[in-house]
């Protein structure tokens, strides 16, 4: 659906127009020269340009904004609904793979994942075709734990969710909700039902929340069991054991599964093959394959809870925690990613995948339906991936730090649907297997001319020869990489099989005439097979750093049903290997992208570039909710983390510059703004230090406050003023957001932005690697006040910039007012100036300064220190650069 004619056309002209006002302004701000201050002038014109130039890569991805509406019913009819070719009425869906990600425990707590999870299980998407996956990068024993105890829980609140048609379905989010729980429900014994299940989901935090300690005393006892025997075996002694000479092995402090076996994961104590960068591969089915007919409840099956006629079946739920080694890169969360599409190949090998980090969890039961309503659209075969905006919970009414992003979620991503569609942003994102594994689309165009005004159907893609897949360079370069299909996924001929059913299965159907690469109803019928010993020992070998043989062979009858092409790659793919990712276009051109910070956005930006198109789901009661940070140090950090990751896309070949013709040239400049957007920072800090140098100088960016310069500005501003009023008509947001989110742009583009620079080109130049820590996930431990973490303050140096910013301008302004009011002329019109733009600067950090006074005004102690000493060296400084003029001589004035 477009947006309305009455909106979407002054939208367009307005653009233009401050387009124009803005190019007149310029060029008379070059022939017009501050000769008074020249170095003033000279800073400001080149930051106004760079600012025009940044303006304009926001705004030409927004011409075209559009709205969705998914037809759930419609999907209902399609593909649940009794026919000849589905008799019995069951489920036509694809199947879909589910992805969390978690890494720490103690950074991500066991209960929030918990809490995914149950949201995931009890979503409303058919159970045979639902499969669950969850990995632990950190191999942790209390992940484990958790998710075992977990799945227990699921057993009761899925089967509760499904009688009484609960929302949401994060148990937690659902106790929390302050209306009355009763409205809309029907059946007499919801509130007996809800009473029962709210006392186990007590018990169930109680068991999750003293894991720890369970882990650990159990551990100790074992352990001590252990010194024991080792002291019996030695000669009852370590005294008897050295006189008898004996070699006594000491007892590792290791740490133990509830049935008295070593965890085979981290342990508490590291120690080899035991650690964070050294264990095995885990794989461990937590719920099985569901049977293909509904399970329903009986009369007397559940003591307290009647689940008569309510299907208890659970989807498949899977723990993995990949291989790790020594002196291997493992490739931070894409890798774990990457072996998680493996892994599910081999297991379940659904043709869709949903991925989720481990706060965010699904709040609307439906929302996955409404994704893949566009999936089996006519013309759905194109579409690599549908994203979902994020919505956040636990934020302060204010949102003092835009931690919400309405702007970017409602705004620029909405704009880029009517592109070629939306960019990849991390979580709530349902790909098209098929799509994450490098290959192009059915169909796709080509843009050609100066402006991709040309647009002509794209060539089949390159077919990869033997020449090239034992080539370990990969294929040669006379086209672009990712247009030629990928043929190297490692040497399990099990995944290799996988592939092709994978693509097959994602096709939707072939029910009309329009639909031109569709399968026949009914194809999705046949039961999944369970799981047997050997799929499920392929699965731990995909994750392995050793790949040591394949387990299957290739189906002749398979093989001679597929194109050559297939068959190749298949053949291919067999035979002995040494470490799974090597030789292989893993992280390369196949899955998540490596060798980027955001390697959501590279990732998607892939896909876009062979061709495919994505699609924007903003459903009408959020979809996902998850967690954001809201104290500044972390926000800060953040905002840090992607504008080096962008900073990193801008110095790669994943620059928009060298993109194909595939990619659309409003869709190339928004890629293009991806890389550039942090270097603003340098002509931002630049100008909002221009108002204190105008006040300590005397001078201003032009030479006169002239008429010329003031209409100029005037324009300029009330057509940016009109822009964001329809931006906000067009896009939902509100005006107290867009504000919020101009003052954080100038905030973070000052402190984190810079910091990005300079970390990108230490490492582009230096080959200095940028590290980042884990962003805390909220427990909301704090009942008493449920914000108290926006108010503490951790030091950071990110916080120096904004700081000396704020300082300098209010000496600036002191200093100015002063000069003024004693001087035997005043300027009162460059002070004035002067003070308009300070006053923009500190408006536009006062989220920052209300930041660091922490609650109720404590600023803490190196806040001040910090203020007092940038003042008085800025004072001092200014003092030795241009000093008072002691030529007159004072009658009865102070001389400083």
């Amino acid at each position: 659906m477009k947006v309305p004619p009455g909106i979407l056309s002054p939208y367009r002209l307005l653009v233009v127009l401050r387009l124009v006002f803005l190019s007149l302004f310029l060029s008379w701000r070059v022939r017009n020269p501050n000769l008074d201050a020249p170095w003033l002038w000279g800073l400001s014109i080149v930051s106004e340009i760079w600012f025009a130039f940044s303006w304009l890569l926001d705004q030409l991805p927004k011409l075209n904004p559009i709205n969705r509406a998914a037809d759930l019913v419609a999907l209902r009819e399609k593909f649940e609904t009794a026919s000849p070719s589905n008799p019995l009425g069951r489920s036509d869906l694809p199947g879909l793979d589910v992805f969390i990600s978690t890494a720490d425990p103690e950074k991500e707590p066991p209960l929030v994942t918990g809490n995914t999870i149950l949201s995931i299980l009890a979503t409303e998407y058919p159970v045979e075709k639902l499969s669950l996956y969850i990995s632990d990068d950190g191999a942790a024993l209390l992940t484990f734990e958790a998710m075992s105890e977990t799945a227990a829980f699921a057993r009761v609140w899925v089967p509760f969710c499904r009688k009484h048609n609960i929302e949401p379905r994060n148990p937690d989010s659902y106790f929390a909700i302050k209306r009355d729980p009763t409205k809309n429900k029907k059946l007499p014994d919801f509130v007996k039902d809800r009473r029962w299940i709210k006392r186990e989901y007590d018990e169930f935090k109680v068991r999750i929340n003293g894991l720890p300690d369970t882990i650990r005393r159990r551990s100790d006892a074992l352990n001590a069991r252990e010194r024991k025997l080792a002291r019996e075996r030695s000669g009852g002694s370590e005294a008897n054991a050295a006189s008898s000479g004996a070699e006594t092995k000491p007892a590792v402090t290791g740490t133990w599964m509830a049935d008295a076996t070593h965890w085979p994961g981290t342990w508490k104590v590291p120690s080899p093959d035991h650690s964070k960068g050294d264990h095995a591969g885990i794989v461990q089915v937590m719920i099985k394959t569901p049977h293909h007919d509904p399970l329903y409840g009986a009369p007397g099956e559940h003591p307290y809870l009647d689940f008569t006629g309510i299907d208890t079946r659970l989807p498949m739920f899977v723990y993995v925690s990949r291989e790790k080694r020594p002196g291997y890169d493992h490739n931070k969360k894409a890798g774990a990613m990457n072996a998680l599409v493996r892994a599910s190949a081999i297991l379940s090998n659904g043709p869709f995948i949903l991925n989720f980090d481990c706060d965010h969890y699904i709040y609307n039961c439906m929302a996955i339906r409404e994704g893949m309503c566009y999936m089996m659209d006519r013309g759905g075969d194109r579409v690599c991936y549908v994203q979902f905006p994020q919505r956040f919970e636990g934020i302060d009414p204010s949102d003092r730090y835009a931690n919400h992003n309405t702007v970017f979620f409602d705004g620029n991503m909405r704009a880029l649907d009517g592109l070629q569609g939306p960019m990849y942003v991390g979580t709530g994102c349902l790909f098209r297997r098929y799509a994450l594994y490098g290959f192009p689309p059915p169909r796709a165009n080509e843009y050609l001319g100066l402006y991709g005004q040309n647009k002509r159907p794209a060539p089949p893609p390159r077919v990869a020869t033997s020449m090239d897949a034992d080539d370990p360079s990969g294929p040669s370069l006379d086209v672009d990489p990712d247009l030629c299909a990928p043929v190297k996924f490692g040497n399990s001929t099990m995944f290799a099989n996988s592939i092709p059913v994978a693509e097959y299965q994602g096709r939707p159907l072939a029910d009309h005439p329009g639909i031109k690469n569709g399968r026949p109803p009914g194809a999705l019928l046949v039961p999944r097979l369970p799981l047997d010993a050997p799929t499920v020992a392929e699965a731990v070998s995909v994750i392995s750093c050793w790949y040591v043989f394949s387990i299957s062979t290739p189906s002749p009858l398979l093989l001679n049903k597929l194109p050559s092409s297939w068959k190749h790659f298949i053949e291919h793919l067999g035979g002995l290997g040494k470490r799974y990712e090597d030789n292989t276009e893993w992280g390369q051109r196949v899955g998540w992208i490596y060798g980027s910070v955001t390697e959501d956005v590279v990732t998607g930006y892939r896909m876009h570039n062979r061709g495919w198109r994505s699609v924007y789901c903003i459903t009408k009661r959020d979809a996902f909710r998850g967690t954001a940070p809201i104290n500044l140090t972390d926000r800060l950090h953040q905002v840090l983390r992607w504008a080096t990751g962008s900073v990193e896309i801008f110095f790669s070949r994943n620059n928009a510059l060298l993109a194909t013709t595939r990619l659309k040239f409003l869709q190339r400049i928004a890629y293009l703004n991806v890389g550039v957007y942090p270097f603003t920072s340098i002509f931002l800090v630049t100008y909002c230090f221009l108002p204190a140098l105008s006040l300590f100088s005397g001078s201003f960016i032009v030479q006169t406050l002239n008429v010329t310069f003031l209409v100029y500005l005037l324009l300029i501003t009330i057509t940016l003023t009109l822009l964001s009023l329809l931006e906000v008509k067009w896009s939902g947001i509100g005006l107290e957001e867009w504000w919020r989110n101009e003052q954080f742009w100038v905030v973070g583009g000052t402190s984190a932005h810079l910091a990005a620079v300079v970390q990108g080109l230490l490492k582009v130049i230096a080959g200095i690697e940028i590290s980042f820590t884990l962003t805390s996930k909220s427990a909301n431990d704090d009942e008493e006040d449920v914000y108290a973490e926006l108010y503490v303050i951790k030091w950071t140096s990110l916080f120096i910039p904004p700081l000396t910013i704020i300082v300098v301008n209010l000496v600036a302004m002191a200093i100015g007012l002063s000069r003024t009011l004693y001087s035997e002329i005043p300027q009162w019109s460059k002070l004035l100036g002067g003070f308009f733009f300070s006053f923009w600067v500190l408006a536009h950090m006062y989220p920052f300064a209300k930041g660091l006074m922490g609650r109720r005004g404590r600023t803490p102690t190196i806040i001040w220190v910090w203020s007092g000493i940038l003042a008085i060296t800025v004072s001092l400084l200014w003092v030795s650069i241009s000093p008072p003029d002691n030529s007159t001589p004072s009658s009865g004035g102070i001389e400083i």
